[in-house]
């Protein structure tokens, strides 16, 4: 069985972006507090840790010190007029906010301590579900992302010597950290998303390949909306195992966002629960040892859900579908699993399929699979 650890700290609940912000803190503690009703933490396999903040030269190993500098200035409720320029606004997507750079640190410190976890032996998988921030770019904020998690641990694990195989499953393309690895062959980088011309950030097409020793370490299939379960399904298996057997990483980190489900407000896949836990549960056939990272996911009830079938494959547990009378009478769940596949044009569904296997035969002739 495998030793799971949870990584969390009550207090990443709380900061507070924008009263409409689409991104809302509270999605963590909901999911922190559905595991906990299912007695997640009382098992053998799993063990709940606290993280620390992340010191600041592990922030700098990506970031810059002025952008540091500013973030900081900003967090303690100074007003710049050069907050712009870091992509920082008071409407926009990365409003700043009291405590934002403790909050991001937080984020950080709790990524490096599953990494840290993974990497000693201390456990087999670690889940970080404040992580997976993975826009964020060297100078400036992004997609809701200040410091970029992802890209500070896979630094720190590839300092040491180690190979890393990188999976995104998020419906966004993970663009900070293509950016950091796209001339590293020591990260094998994979994406899958939607395709760019419908979805934020705009990136991530096939021949998104990598250069110099990177040249084909980076992988990204994009997809079209409407891409549903089996589909989902049918590329991941066709694409994501041979690149990862061939690769035979050291520790495999992935980052779990859940905003494929049809019910996320962003984006246009029609992904339920069930397919989800599916892609999890390849993921952990891949992946002896396992640095798991949050991401996106918009609709709190997903979110909750979502993330606890994850770590409920983490642990090898089989959570029961009824949700815990106290959690369903406070929020409301009823099921766990209670996701039915929505009826989908069949138009779309082809054009989703066609473009679909399109990109799965170009990456499988582009590298040889």
């Amino acid at each position: 069985m495998r030793k799971a650890a949870f990584i969390y700290e009550p207090a990443q609940a709380t900061h507070f972006l924008r009263e409409d912000h689409v991104l809302t803190p509270t999605r963590l503690q909901l999911t922190f507090e559905l595991l906990q009703s299912y007695g997640a933490f009382a098992q053998p396999s799993s063990r709940w840790i606290v993280p620390r903040q992340a010191e600041e030269g592990d922030i700098l190993s990506f970031h810059t010190q002025d952008y540091v500098a500013m973030v900081k200035s900003l967090s303690s409720g100074e007003e710049r007029s050069d907050a712009l320029a870091y992509n920082f606004s008071a409407q926009g997507d990365n409003p700043p906010y009291e405590g934002m750079y403790e909050a991001s640190a937080l984020a950080v410190g709790a990524s490096l301590l599953a990494a840290e976890l993974v990497e000693s032996g201390e456990v087999d998988v670690a889940f970080n579900i404040s992580g997976g921030l993975h826009h964020a770019a060297p100078n400036y904020a992004s997609g809701f992302c200040i410091f970029n998690d992802v890209v500070i641990i896979l630094t720190s694990l590839v300092k040491k010597g180690l190979r890393i195989a990188y999976i995104d499953i998020d419906a966004h393309h993970g663009d900070g950290v293509q950016y950091a690895f796209y001339n590293s062959d020591r990260v094998l980088n994979i994406s899958l998303h939607e395709w760019g011309r419908y979805l934020f950030p705009g990136t991530g097409m096939v021949d998104e390949m990598g250069s110099g020793p990177g040249t084909s370490y980076s992988v990204n299939l994009p997809l079209f909306p409407y891409t549903d379960d089996q589909l989902y399904l049918w590329a991941f298996r066709e694409v994501v195992p041979p690149l990862i057997e061939r690769f035979e990483p050291d520790i495999v980190v992935t980052q779990l966002g859940c905003d494929t489900h049809y019910l996320d407000p962003l984006t246009h896949f029609v992904l339920t629960t069930e397919g989800y836990t599916e892609v999890i549960k390849e993921i952990a056939a891949l992946a002896p040892r396992w640095v798991a990272l949050g991401g996106g996911g918009y609709e709190m009830g997903v979110v909750a859900r979502a993330w606890t079938l994850a770590y409920e494959v983490m642990m090898g547990r089989d959570f029961p579908d009824e949700i815990p009378p106290e959690f369903e009478q406070r929020y409301g769940l009823k099921k766990l699993r209670n996701d039915a596949e929505l009826a989908i044009d069949d138009r779309f569904k082809e054009q989703a399929r066609l473009f679909a296997e399109k990109g799965v035969e170009q990456i499988k002739r582009a590298f040889s699979l």
